[in-house]
């Protein structure tokens, strides 16, 4: 049987899901704007970082297509070098509200299509 890896960054966003404006996340994507600050030197620490953002493994996995694909704009900030066997994806959640459980749950197959009460204010 083949083996797949799947990681999971909460939090970590490569582009805004279709409800996004009613939680006030328009515009959200926390991967661009995280390349972006780098880009700029925002992100530059002495003695810890300096310059754009650099996840090599990442990228080569497919980090920047994936994130092309949810927003269907050019992501400039990686090479093109991806791995000859590098699979990548994105994906729009279903489930109703915005908290960690839920997706976590659609993730494994289980999409929770009611509102769980979280975050009301």
């Amino acid at each position: 049987m083949a083996r797949a890896f799947l990681f999971v960054l909460d939090s970590f966003g490569i582009g805004g899901a279709a409800d996004a404006e009613s939680y006030g996340d328009a515009g959200a994507n926390t991967l661009a704007h995280i390349a972006e600050a780098c880009a700029e030197g925002r992100a530059d620490r002495d003695g810890l970082r300096q310059g754009p953002l650099f996840v090599p493994h990442m990228a080569s996995l497919g980090l920047g297509k994936a994130a092309e694909t949810a927003t269907g704009l050019g992501f400039t900030h990686f090479g093109t070098n991806l791995l000859a066997n590098a699979f990548h994806g994105a994906a729009q959640e279903i489930s109703s509200g915005k908290d960690t459980p839920s997706g976590h749950w659609e993730i494994a197959g289980l999409p929770v299509r009611f509102d769980w009460g979280y975050f009301p204010d």
